[in-house]
């Protein structure tokens, strides 16, 4: 029996290792993942508690943040599968073995840069399209839940908050749905909180995409002038009020979170201070640059595996070593961020805190793997002068 190629042998090798890593990137993601959105849902059960709000509604409201979840932490979790796995690998003595058949720094690392290749196409498509998008529906979604619900959040003789600065209090309903007894504290203005009286009212809807409005007969409206201190009351036989928390039934204003590529480079005909040009710069460049974030911690931790020798008690120091610079690359990431926000001029120092860490780990990792140039053989005369 002839024995296998070294190629076809290197190849299972790198399947082999390759499939423990995406499992493992797999669950951990997953996991972690499903952590924050436990805990960042934890915000959203009052509507359901308090509010009356299903299951399946709240599902698919908190469900819509999960991509942001999984951007944002992909890289970290890429760091920590490579760090573990081969971690594993060496204290199980597969990569001395792996090493006394010849194989090279690169031909280890291969199956985590493939890995961090795949993590890094993964964060690019979430950072571009799915996260934007899944972020907007959310907004849009939590809009028309927080308003249009509000003819089911009233209750009899409860003051119900319709949201921190609006506070509605009915004291009875009809089984035609009119009002009766209307008591609203209206503070979305900051310079004219209200306080509106009325007997009677009705709850309507003018289109789907609107928040309800009620509509006021025969009552009063009334205000204090912080100015002069005199209350000014008004009286009304017909009124309308929006009962959206902004006091306003179209749709809120765009994040830049849910704002695309060249909306955020571009923002020519939008509703923007000239002090967010900077914030829609670096949000662009942080959706563009942060793949290559995985790479880089990737890499971090093959330098802290394969750089080494061999020690048959473990060394703890490398790890934690490299747990400290991915911390540390974190903390800069931010920082950065922060003062290319203000400073459009130092915008490249984004894609530089992404990148340079990867290169300066590429080349300790392989330098050894380009082989030294050959001296030229020197006479024999010389030598024997």
């Amino acid at each position: 029996m002839t024995a296998p190629h070294p190629l076809l042998a290197l190849s299972r090798i790198d399947r082999y290792l390759l499939r423990q890593l995406l499992l493992a990137l797999l669950v951990t993601t997953g996991g972690l993942a499903a952590l924050i959105w436990l805990t960042q849902s934890l915000r959203f059960v009052t509507l359901v508690v308090d509010h009356g709000l299903s299951l399946r509604v709240f599902i698919q409201l908190t469900g819509l943040l999960i991509p942001g979840f999984i951007a944002v932490i992909l890289p970290i979790t890429t760091f920590v599968v490579v760090q573990f796995i081969y971690q594993r690998l060496s204290g199980d003595r597969e990569l001395t073995v792996m090493r006394a058949t010849g194989m090279s720094p690169f031909a280890l690392a291969r199956p985590a840069l493939m890995t961090a290749a795949v993590a890094a196409i993964l964060c690019l498509i979430l950072n571009v399209w799915l996260v934007p998008a899944s972020y907007h529906r959310f907004r849009t979604y939590e809009f028309e839940i927080r308003n249009r619900m509000a003819a089911f959040l009233l209750q009899e003789g409860v003051f119900t908050s319709m949201s921190d600065n609006l506070t509605v209090y009915v004291r009875s309903r009809d089984r035609s749905g009119l009002l009766h007894g209307i008591l609203i504290e209206d503070d979305r203005q900051p310079n004219a909180h209200a306080t509106i009286l009325a007997q009677t009212g009705a709850l309507v809807t003018t289109d789907e995409n609107s928040a309800p409005q009620v509509v006021l007969f025969n009552g009063s409206r009334q205000s204090l002038d912080h100015r002069t201190g005199r209350l000014n009351v008004l009286t009304f036989q017909r009124n309308t009020i929006d009962l959206a928390s902004n006091g306003k039934g179209s749709s809120p204003e765009r994040d830049a979170a849910e704002m695309s590529i060249p909306e955020l480079l571009h923002p020519q005909g939008m509703n923007f201070h000239d002090r967010d040009r900077g914030k829609f710069a670096v949000e662009a460049n942080r959706r563009l640059s942060s793949p290559f974030m995985a790479l880089s911690f990737a890499l971090v931790a093959l330098v802290a595996v394969l750089s080494g020798g061999f020690s048959r008690h473990g060394n703890i120091w490398r790890p934690l070593g490299a747990i400290g610079i991915v911390v540390g690359l974190l903390a800069v990431q931010l920082t950065v961020q922060s003062i290319a926000a203000g400073a459009m001029a130092l915008m490249p120092l984004v894609w530089v805190q992404a990148i340079a860490p990867g290169l300066v780990c590429a080349w300790w990792l392989f330098r050894r793997d380009t082989p030294a140039p050959r001296r030229a053989a020197r006479p024999a005369h010389a030598v024997a002068g």
